[in-house]
């Protein structure tokens, strides 16, 4: 695995990305984006690229402005948007990717996800404990633009995450229709933790995350859907 980080203009302002490449295979590219509270070198964000880099995605991290400028309040969407889009583009011009996937934990996921509602050209949403709601807040759907998402999405979440009701998102996903694979963590919470007496330790969570999502990002490639 080989590492590259540089800079990126985001409208008057830039902010740092983190390209970590895997060695060997085709130029598939997924950009994820942090959680609200995280960073591009956070430990769960650092522990996931690692997993999905292992199974030969180039992974690009990237801090969205607010936490490159060291604020701890998230931008508001228009701006997380305008980030992430930039993030993108630079992606797009510089590693010239044969398949781009996008998507992120938490909130970098959310954004990801409003991006390719509103037509983002991709080939696919990776999402990491997507927060469908806020903890304990079930009124507060979180829901209204993902049906109109129209590329294949693959959605990780815990079934002890305070942000993702089970019952709430089976109901959402009957009004999505695109093709939507929802995998379930069992144990796990929305950092992907899980307790001892479930019998596993955290990274066999990220491994199932890794498996999964390998064969998922099989069923993208142009030369597995010609076969």
């Amino acid at each position: 695995m080989s590492t590259e980080q540089w800079r990126v203009r985001v409208s008057d302002g830039e902010t740092s990305a983190l390209l970590d490449a895997a060695s060997g295979g085709g130029r598939i590219v997924f950009v994820c984006g942090h959680g609200a509270g995280g960073s591009m070198q956070d430990r769960s964000m650092v522990a996931a690229t690692g997993e999905f880099v292992r199974r030969g995605l180039h992974v690009v991290r990237f801090n969205f402005l607010y936490t490159e400028n060291r604020s701890g309040r998230p931008d508001p969407m228009p701006l997380l948007k305008d980030c992430y889009s930039a993030v993108v583009a630079d992606v797009r011009e510089r590693l010239k990717p044969e398949v781009l996937i996008v998507g992120g934990r938490s909130m970098g996921g959310r954004v990801a996800s409003m991006l390719a509602a509103d037509g983002l050209d991709c080939a696919g949403l990776l999402l990491l404990a997507y927060p469908l709601h806020p903890p304990k807040r079930l009124d507060q759907l979180r829901d209204a633009h993902l049906p109109a998402i129209r590329v294949p999405v693959l959605c990780f979440n815990g079934t002890r995450d305070e942000m993702c009701t089970r019952e709430l998102m089976d109901r959402v996903l009957e009004r999505v229709q695109t093709r939507w694979e929802m995998h379930w963590l069992d144990g796990a919470d929305h950092s992907f933790h899980v307790l001892k007496r479930s019998g596993r330790i955290d990274a066999d969570v990220l491994r199932e995350v890794g498996d999964v999502s390998e064969r998922w990002v099989q069923s993208l490639t142009p030369a597995t859907r010609s076969a």
